[in-house]
């Protein structure tokens, strides 16, 4: 079946993104065990829960300094927090305007009330975007909506809204786990690993998906 819609995520397929980087911040701000942090926060829902916008920033900082035991300022905690956001390279965003000229195209992003603006200033800084409504018919953020990958329901939430077909429908995304709930709800699945390939070679010259990401989404 022809694929006539493509759903995007934001981060490692057109955001480049270092978790590492973040990690090493927080460390410096003097939580060498890290991964305690991570590890409690998990099974805090921390990090779900401030994705889903169930919890204010503030909120969010004021649990990683409880995790944390230590006094840390909100700027501090932002800084580091978002330390693994990169850069946004222009021929994905050129990219993203060529695609659009074929096919429907939606962003489904897990990113949350400290990350968002952040990204939203480096494109305004950089292109003089301020926003994405120029390169997607629609965006769905899961601190807006509620929900994430790689639960179904956000794709399930997609398709209602736009009327989409699940069969003529793509998603892209660099973590694999997330594939699971775009599958659930019939939309075929590519994953886009990124140690040997980025979002730009997908697409043939003509911004046309190429055969062979089609027969690997199955």
């Amino acid at each position: 079946m022809t694929i006539r819609n493509i759903i995007f995520d934001l981060g490692g397929v057109l955001l480049n993104i270092d978790y590492q980087a973040t990690i090493k911040a927080f460390k410096d701000l003097g939580i060498t065990d890290f991964d305690r942090l991570y590890t409690q926060a998990g099974q805090d829902n921390l990090f779900d829960d401030f994705d889903k916008g169930k919890i204010s920033p503030e909120e969010f900082r004021n649990k990683v300094r409880r995790i944390a035991g230590l006094p840390l300022t909100s700027e501090a905690i932002d800084q580091a927090w978002n330390a693994m956001l990169l850069d946004f390279p222009w021929p994905r965003l050129d990219l993203l305007q060529g695609v659009r000229a074929n096919y429907r195209t939606f962003l489904l992003s897990n990113t949350n009330a400290i990350h968002f603006p952040l990204f939203r200033e480096y494109l305004h800084r950089e292109y003089g975007f301020d926003n994405l409504d120029a390169f997607f018919e629609k965006q769905y953020l899961s601190h807006e909506i509620g929900m994430h990958k790689p639960d179904r329901e956000p794709f399930d939430l997609i398709i209602r809204e736009n009327d989409l077909v699940p069969q003529e429908t793509l998603f892209i995304d660099d973590s694999q786990q997330h594939l699971a709930g775009a599958q659930a709800a019939g939309i075929k699945a590519f994953w886009l690993d990124t140690s040997s390939m980025q979002v730009t070679d997908l697409f043939t010259w003509k911004y046309q998906l190429r055969p062979e990401v089609l027969e690997a989404s199955g």
